[in-house]
């Protein structure tokens, strides 16, 4: 049975792959092109106390600007001993699979918590080539309809982050306290609103008040 990793522990692997390349976790950051302070201990939780795990657009580009593998990367605190040697028995986490919904059916209730993480019945499975541990919180959303247009079309799979941070640019899953689910570009945000972006120009953009906001997910990929 592959292992399974829990927050503190993929946290320390990233800490320790630091470590080997004689940087902090904020130089590892930078090395890899993020803002500097991604694996600061302040991003591992969530305002509300929740432990946090790092995106997967930053673990691909630590791995990418290291040229490390996903096994060096969550095999360093146990893949070697105090000698260097690798023990008998190391070996990659597995790929797993993760939830799919239909976007339309997103607003109804029991399919998030209030962090916009998945839960509840009713949710399809999707193949995910990544290890269960590193796909905490990534669902899948089908694009139902013609709304978004022509950046999606209908059938198109949404991968999303729940409870992920974002920045200006990003493709956005956005769902309201009155439980209205929608795909957008993130333009601006503030203390006090967001500005969205539709991606079918046939429709209008929006601001929304944060009060007004439930969640937001990062949209990572696009299956289509």
């Amino acid at each position: 049975m592959p292992r399974r990793f829990s927050h503190s522990e993929t946290w320390k692997a990233i800490d320790a792959l630091a470590s080997r390349l004689n940087l902090t976790s904020s130089g590892l950051a930078r090395k890899a092109g993020l803002d500097p302070t991604t694996f600061n201990k302040s991003k591992r939780l969530a305002p509300d106390g929740r432990e946090r795990w790092p995106s997967m657009e930053s673990i691909v580009k630590v791995l990418n600007a290291t040229g490390t593998t996903m096994t060096e990367l969550f095999g360093v605190e146990d893949a070697f001993d105090d000698s260097g040697r690798r023990p008998v028995g190391a070996f990659p986490p597995q790929p797993s699979t993760i939830p799919l919904l239909g976007l339309a059916r997103a607003g109804a209730g029991g399919f998030f918590d209030d962090g916009g993480y998945p839960v509840g019945h009713g949710w399809d499975e999707v193949d995910f080539p990544t290890p269960l541990h590193a796909a905490h919180g990534v669902y899948a959303l089908e694009v139902q309809g013609d709304s978004m247009q022509p950046l999606y079309r209908d059938g198109d799979v949404l991968i999303v982050e729940a409870n992920a941070d974002t920045r200006k640019g990003d493709r956005v899953v956005v769902k309201t306290r009155d439980s209205e689910v929608m795909a957008k570009i993130l333009l601006r945000r503030t203390s006090r609103h967001i500005e969205l972006q539709s991606i079918n120009p046939e429709h209008p953009n929006l601001t929304i008040d944060l009060d007004e906001i439930e969640w937001i997910g990062r949209i990572l990929w696009v299956s289509q």
